[in-house]
């Protein structure tokens, strides 16, 4: 770990002297953030997870000792903190900054309660499809630090390490090792939309149509041809069909078959691995390979931090994300702390030299944002059973483009 002792010292120091209490933000007695000034008296509340807390404590140490500012965390259950945030920021009582996910965006800029992040020449610092997901409008509202996607897994001792280029090759080499199955996927009696969009993509059919800039529009973009042409495709490979997509196997069923051998590929997330290595598979990731000929692009999820739009800090609040969390030390730290995807390109190059690290990194580099606007929340169920439905067997034109039909309906 590349960790200095000054870092490591300042985590150690931080625990003794940080709060892990309070909420709301103290009357600034100055504004500037800048160097030389006195911000003694200034307090900034950060609202973090118990997997975080030491890192970001390191960071408030330095940030601490070099502005005279204090800085008060306050440990949350990370599941809590889209709401609360929500509810406390209209009323004073929420903190200046928050750790939160990228897909609450939408959220948080309809209810008013962020300010918009200036990283500047920073951005070149982060991989592109991380400052994508906290944009909204075209407007930057989120330094990430973490990404989290799906990828292709395959047992080594049946296929090998080598990527298949796309979905046939991938059957052909899963038929020809010669197991129960040649691939296995989560559809469950629900559909599963999420695990399934980087071969929906590859059809060149985002759920939204994005703009230039990476941001999300309200415009579906999954109808039309290309929509069809999924959707066509997942029926000739459902249960009527081939059998590759089954809605008799969801994420429990998924991690079974592929822990027993009985099928050599699967697409899953960092979360599957622990239970592959535990079962003795010997694991390897890679990009999901394309069925419709374009870019397999599945969704990104992103982690990251937000400033309140009521914090009497601002200033200094940026200042602290800038100059202190947007670091290699800092970054490196969260990563130790909670292992996810490296948002901060100089710390992903540093941890790529794990291959499963690696793969996913590589998936998520072909991937996409998820949309974080508010239409998004109306997508879930109908596009999750028009996939089970079609995988089941129902005629996947009309049953896709009632789905598409019934989406916009409600969205509008």
């Amino acid at each position: 770990m590349r960790n200095t002792i000054a870092w490591g010292a300042a985590v150690v120091a931080s625990a003794l002297i940080l709060s892990a209490c309070g909420g709301g933000t103290a009357e600034p007695t100055s504004t500037d953030a800048g160097p030389g000034v006195d911000n003694s008296g200034i307090e900034l509340t950060i609202w973090v997870d118990a997997n975080r807390e030491p890192a970001v404590a390191a960071a408030a140490q330095l940030f601490e000792a070099e502005t005279g500012a204090t800085v008060v965390l306050v440990q949350k259950n990370f599941e809590d903190l889209r709401t609360d945030f929500i509810a406390q920021v209209p009323t004073g009582e929420g903190p200046d900054i928050t750790i939160g996910a990228h897909d609450w965006t939408g959220a948080f800029v309809t209810a008013g309660v962020v300010n918009t992040v200036d990283i500047g020449d920073k951005a070149a610092d982060f991989e592109q499809v991380a400052l994508d997901a906290f944009s909204y409008d075209g407007q930057l509202y989120g330094l990430p630090y973490a990404l989290e996607t799906i990828a292709l897994i395959q047992n080594v001792d049946l296929v090998g390490t080598d990527a298949p280029a796309t979905f046939e090759d991938m059957i052909a080499t899963g038929l020809a090792a010669g197991t129960d199955r040649p691939f296995v996927i989560n559809v469950g009696a629900g559909g599963d939309g999420y695990t399934s969009y980087g071969f929906q993509t590859s059809f060149g059919a985002p759920v939204f149509v994005q703009e230039a800039d990476g941001s999300y529009t309200s415009e579906v973009g999954m109808g039309g041809p290309d929509g069809v042409a999924f959707a066509t495709w997942l029926s000739e490979n459902g249960m009527a069909g081939n059998g590759y997509f089954s809605t008799d196997v969801d994420y429990d069923i998924n991690q079974s078959l592929f822990s027993e051998g009985a099928a050599p590929y699967t697409i899953q997330g960092p979360w599957a691995i622990g239970t592959y290595t535990d079962a003795g598979v010997n694991v390897a990731v890679n990009p999901i390979p394309s069925a419709g000929g374009g870019t397999a692009a599945p969704f990104v999820g992103v982690q990251g931090f937000y400033v309140s739009s009521q914090s009497q800090n601002t200033l200094l609040a940026n200042e602290f994300l800038i100059t202190y969390i947007a670091t290699e030390e800092a970054q490196r730290a969260l990563y130790d702390a909670d292992p996810r995807i490296p948002a901060y390109i100089a710390v992903a190059e540093q941890v790529a030299s794990d291959p499963i690290v690696a793969g996913f990194i590589a998936s998520a580099q072909n991937g996409v944002p998820m949309p974080s606007i508010p239409e998004m929340g109306s997508v879930w169920d109908f596009w999750n059973a028009a996939e089970a439905a079609i995988v089941s067997g129902a005629d996947p034109e009309s049953t896709w483009l009632q789905m598409i039909a019934d989406l916009e309906a409600a969205i509008s």
